[in-house]
């Protein structure tokens, strides 16, 4: 992706969902910084776009946490608490660990196979505690389960929060630090998979995470 708060060329796209993606990018990376004011017009200029589809990005984000409101005052960057981020952190890891259980229950043979070739690229991420590594292998993993599980409606509203998942995992730190007691753990998901046991897939997940 581009600059996010350039101008860009909307032929090709839904002009909506790209100014929502560019407005979210910024804020994930830094560009509009946390408690910043938002201005539409400020912002349509910068992108090159009427103010329209700027306001409905601002409203988006406003729903999925990113931006907040407060009428005839502000328009802000939300400042991230801790409780926005455990709150994110539980939503993923609910989401994660049920899409475990029923990619299993749903998935193919070579679906599932995929899905074990993916969990070992997260055990030796963690083996070596890498944890942009871990970060980027778990995240394919579990987009692999949520597609393989086939939820549509969970779909769609993990498309639509991605700007706020992002802005969490950006700044994830592990819930366990010793590198053993978290690849065990890791490895405990890989394992479940491997056997297609549901239940145990589920109940894995959630325990890497602290939410068993």
């Amino acid at each position: 992706m581009s600059a996010p708060l350039e101008p860009f060329d909307p032929r090709g796209t839904v002009l909506g969902d790209e100014v929502y993606a560019r407005l979210g990018e910024a804020i994930i990376d830094g560009s509009l910084a946390a408690g910043e004011r938002l201005r539409d017009h400020d912002l349509a200029r910068r992108l090159g776009v009427s103010r329209t589809p700027v306001r409905e990005a601002l409203q988006r984000l406003e729903r999925v946490g990113l931006v907040e409101v407060a009428p005839n005052r502000y328009t802000r960057v939300s400042i991230p608490s801790q409780k926005s981020r455990e709150d994110v952190r539980e939503f993923l890891v609910l989401a994660a660990s049920n899409a475990a259980r029923f990619a299993i229950r749903r998935g193919t043979q070579e679906e599932l196979a995929t899905a074990v070739d993916l969990a070992d690229a997260v055990v030796e991420a963690s083996a070596a505690d890498d944890y942009q590594g871990i970060v980027e292998t778990s995240s394919r993993l579990f987009a692999h389960l949520m597609f393989t599980a086939g939820n549509t409606t969970i779909l769609t509203v993990m498309k639509e929060a991605q700007p706020a998942i992002r802005r969490y995992t950006s700044q994830w730190r592990p819930v366990f630090t010793d590198p053993t007691e978290r690849t065990d753990k890791y490895r405990a998901v890989r394992d479940a998979l491997a056997a297609r046991d549901d239940a145990h897939a589920e109940q894995s997940v959630r325990a890497v995470y602290g939410l068993d």
